[in-house]
């Protein structure tokens, strides 16, 4: 049983990735940070000591903090938040419970540099339609849930990437693209420690779809048809996002929860 105000790991990491995930703050010691500077998928790194101000924009809000050891940092920073109106909890056992649960952890040196407002900013060509949606879902449920994507011409991504402090993504000559085989969903699964059983099978039928090898996953032709579909249904890149971030958390789950369930009809019809 978790303690008072408390969530266990395993729980925590079966809302990651989900639309419902809360905001996850790490308010682990500088020296614990600096001796292991990864992040849960999605965490935000913050000081307990400055909660009384940054905590206020999590008033009316789920959040989960996390220490070294789930112990005075997370339960104290927790507390104030719920002072200040937010639904906090803090994770039981802390940092140490998930690494040794062997539980995802993202790599902070991978993470670009954020802006004022601590988002990431990312950049790639408009018109999105298979890779170029998947990315952006995997930053947002995994890496950055504030992150912004910026969708412009094709020949004024790097220019754009340079004037506004952003990550260019999914463009040819960049860090974040196509390696080879992979698509540019493989490469940041892999760099950013994302590397589960699920993930892996999503990043199979992106890479299938995306590159036109059907084969590779029979899942494949249903993602590239509601992709295609998708890109002709808004003209709007932010609004085509939005819609895409539905259709991948439904991908997800199916990967994560129910491939081994099949669906027939009628299932339950009358005998005669």
């Amino acid at each position: 049983m978790s303690a008072p105000n408390a969530i266990k790991s395993d729980k925590l990491a079966r809302l990651i990735g989900t639309a419902s995930t809360p905001a996850i703050i790490d308010v682990r010691t500088q020296e614990d940070f600096e001796a292991d500077p990864r992040l849960i998928p999605g965490a935000m790194k913050r000081s307990h000591q400055t909660v009384s101000e940054w905590g206020k924009a999590h008033a009316g809000k789920p959040a989960i903090v996390v220490c070294h050891h789930g112990a005075k940092l997370s339960e104290g920073t927790a507390a104030w938040l719920r002072q200040l109106g937010a639904d906090a909890v803090s994770l039981e056992g802390g940092f140490v419970e998930w690494d040794t649960a062997k539980l995802p952890l993202v790599p902070v040196a991978k993470i670009p540099r954020r802006d004022t407002e601590g988002r990431t900013i990312w950049v790639t060509r408009a018109r999105p339609k298979i890779d170029r949606i998947a990315c952006p879902w995997l930053i947002r449920r995994f890496v950055d849930p504030a992150a912004v994507f910026l969708f412009v011409a094709p020949q004024e991504v790097a220019a754009v990437a340079d004037r506004f402090n952003a990550t260019a993504f999914d463009i040819e000559n960049t860090h974040w693209s196509h390696r080879g085989d992979l698509c540019t969903f493989d490469v940041m699964v892999e760099e950013f420690g994302l590397a589960t059983e699920a993930l892996l099978r999503l990043a199979t039928i992106v890479r299938a779809a995306d590159t036109a090898r059907l084969d590779l996953a029979p899942e494949a032709a249903g993602l590239l048809a509601a992709s295609l579909g998708l890109s002709r249904m808004y003209a709007d890149d932010l609004e085509q996002l939005e819609a895409g971030m539905g259709l991948y958390d439904a991908f997800y789950r199916w990967c994560r929860d129910a491939t081994e369930e099949t669906h027939n009809w009628p299932t339950n019809k009358v005998k005669p």
